[in-house]
């Protein structure tokens, strides 16, 4: 007879110690978690989101969950999920991750850092929390998180969520804070492809990028395999276009050394913005381990944006 695969949240979540003495416990674990969770896949940000999400959903919640004392309270949430092990949670999550999607070919998943909300306390010298995710763009999953260690900070942090996803045959987008040899080598061992915004913290490499991007257009492109895309965006006022472009088959000019591990095209993107008549230009470069069009790196990239909602990014 076959297995029913686990695909319930109690499923993957029930190893997880309870923290809390046996005469404390009016609430279940399993149900703490599981509407924790689901509140915060439907956007809650705050413990108050949490229990409200969780009493307006209370009959809903009634159906599968215990409940022996009603929805906790935001306290409550907070206190337990203070005292649970990061550890055996990050584990149960993302096995419980792994059992409902399916990572297809060329998925794209993007990593983005982002400061919780409501996370910084100035009277309590408190510093904000910040965490880094794994976004699966296409099946709009949260497939991991971390939070960055008070003495570590994203770069280090990077490489211990990607450890933890399995990445093959899916493309794997950062910024520019993960323009990194390390990462990027780790990225390839796991089978899968990148693409990696370049900023000058990467000095050497940015300075070929750019220098090879000057040849090709004085040269009007002569000798090198390039594509071009362009993508108009009108709304309230202003006009947003960019201008994307691709060369392929260029990695042995610019890493002459092999230190970029399967490095193959870069790309380039200005982008021109008007607004009330003021005109801005602003270009930013792209490593790409994948041969592939200016189109597909257009699209690639503005949906990537679109789900970080970074300032930092091309399409803000």
């Amino acid at each position: 007879m076959k297995l029913k695969p686990k695909i319930t949240i109690a499923d993957h979540f029930d190893l997880i110690e309870d923290p809390r003495i046996e005469r404390t416990k009016l609430h279940d674990l399993n149900d703490i978690i599981t509407i924790a969770i689901c509140a915060v896949v439907c956007g809650a940000e705050t413990w108050v989101e949490i229990e409200q999400y969780g009493k307006s959903k209370q009959k809903w919640l009634k159906k599968f969950l215990k409940l022996p004392n009603g929805i906790p309270s935001h306290d409550t949430f907070s206190r337990v999920f203070a005292r649970i092990n990061p550890e055996q949670f990050q584990s149960s999550f993302i096995n419980w991750i792994k059992s409902i999607s399916n990572l297809t070919e060329g998925e794209i998943v993007a990593i983005d850092g982002k400061t919780l909300r409501h996370s910084y306390d100035k009277s309590k010298d408190k510093a904000a929390i910040h965490m880094i995710s794994a976004w699966a763009t296409n099946a709009r999953l949260v497939l991991g998180q971390l939070k960055v260690d008070d003495k570590s900070n994203e770069i280090t942090a990077i490489p211990e969520l990607i450890k933890l996803l399995s990445l093959k045959g899916c493309i794997v987008s950062i910024d520019a804070i993960g323009c990194q040899k390390a990462i990027v080598k780790q990225i390839v061992e796991q089978e899968a492809d990148y693409i990696i915004a370049l900023k000058k913290n990467q000095k050497n490499l940015y300075n070929q990028v750019e220098a090879i991007f000057k040849n090709a257009i004085i040269s009007k492109f002569q000798g090198y395999k390039h594509t071009e895309y362009r993508l108009v965006d009108e709304s309230h006022g202003r006009t947003v276009t960019r201008y994307y472009s691709v060369l392929n088959n260029v990695g042995h000019l610019i890493d002459t050394k092999n230190e970029w591990a399967n490095l193959n095209s870069i790309g380039k993107v200005d982008t021109l913005r008007v607004v009330n008549g003021k005109i801005k230009l602003e270009s930013r470069y792209y490593i790409l381990s994948v041969n592939r069009n200016a189109e597909f790196f257009g699209n690639l990239s503005l949906r990537v944006c679109k789900n970080a909602k970074t300032s930092d990014c091309h399409s803000s």
